[in-house]
């Protein structure tokens, strides 16, 4: 007899989402759309970077529409600033000659790659819409380990990872001459971090690097386009505080012996009248509780989800 899969809060999430296409600086835009993940674009006088890709080619192509109204210049860089499957599956779409990612990220790809994929699939129908677009996982040319700086033409972004956070291989671009910072899901504003593959410890660390940049515009993972050095702050101080109270809540639960449901359920009653309003948080909140007691249980690397895991933890959670 198969196994019935969860019904996770995502999969009944399939209306359409507004989408904008903002300017920030010189050659510097964000694509967002109210809440889905964000895509980052950066173009010099010589080509294009695209930072994060869409889930699927066809999503992607969206993206793709509103750099041509631009520029006919080649997407010369696609940077992955982490592995999951949501941002990295539509990279063919844009042809690119370099795909870049983090040497953490290219060990993630490399172990856990494909069963992300089947998991986030599941777990996202309408982020896959034109699924079987994706010719197979997506494999970076570049892989960095430390900085690079990469010139697109009297445009320079420099490219690293800060520490870990939402995953182990974290990378961001950054403007220097504009101040201008594409996070990743290091940073979400008015949305929900997930963080079923993360450090939740080391978390701030890699937040206060960035908050050291002192940006003054940002694109985050997840939430509209900042445009001040206010809203980034808001937007680093409102991703810590969700961690710290995660991280914190679970971590208490485990000293007192309680089980995941209880420890779960003890998360909810304190973080839904702070956080229940943001983006996809029914659906982060079961992984990202079961994380966080993996984390305060000493289990510093990550599990792997897959579909056979997604039914246990909906199981643990619903038992009773």
């Amino acid at each position: 007899m198969t196994k019935a899969a969860p019904t996770f809060a995502s999969t009944g999430d399939l209306g359409e989402k507004k989408i904008t296409f903002a300017k920030l600086g010189e050659g510097a835009y964000a694509f967002t759309a109210e809440g889905d993940p964000n895509t980052g674009v950066i173009i010099g006088d010589d080509g294009v970077m695209v930072i994060d890709t869409q889930a699927t080619p066809l999503m992607a192509q969206q993206v793709l529409a509103f750099i041509r109204e631009i520029t006919d210049k080649p997407v010369k860089y696609v940077l992955l600033s982490h592995y999951h499957a949501v941002r990295v599956l539509g990279a063919a779409a844009y042809e690119p000659e370099h795909i870049i990612a983090s040497q953490l990220t290219y060990e993630m790809i490399v172990e856990r790659g494909q069963q992300d994929w089947e998991s986030e699939f599941g777990r996202f129908p309408r982020l896959f819409r034109g699924h079987e677009s994706i010719p197979g996982l997506t494999w970076p040319t570049i892989v960095v380990d430390g900085k690079l700086t990469v010139d697109l033409g009297n445009r320079k972004v420099e490219i690293w990872s800060p520490g870990k956070g939402h995953t182990q291989g974290d990378t961001i671009a950054w403007l220097p001459d504009q101040k201008i910072l594409y996070a990743g899901d290091l940073v979400e504003y008015h949305a929900t971090p997930y963080t079923g593959d993360a450090h939740l410890r080391d978390w701030p660390a890699t937040l206060q690097a960035l908050r050291d940049l002192q940006p003054e515009k940002m694109v985050p993972g997840r939430g509209d386009a900042l445009t001040s050095a206010a809203a980034c702050e808001e937007a680093l101080k409102m991703t810590q505080a969700f961690i710290t109270d995660l991280y914190t809540t679970a971590q208490e639960g485990v000293e007192k012996g309680l089980d995941l449901k209880a420890i779960f359920a003890l998360c909810k009653e304190r973080m839904d009248p702070k956080y229940g309003q943001w983006v996809i948080y029914e659906h982060c909140m079961p992984f990202d509780v079961a994380r966080a007691v993996d984390e305060a249980k000493g289990l510093v690397r990550p599990q792997i989800w897959t579909a056979d895991r997604d039914r246990e933890m909906w199981g643990a959670l619903n038992n009773g």
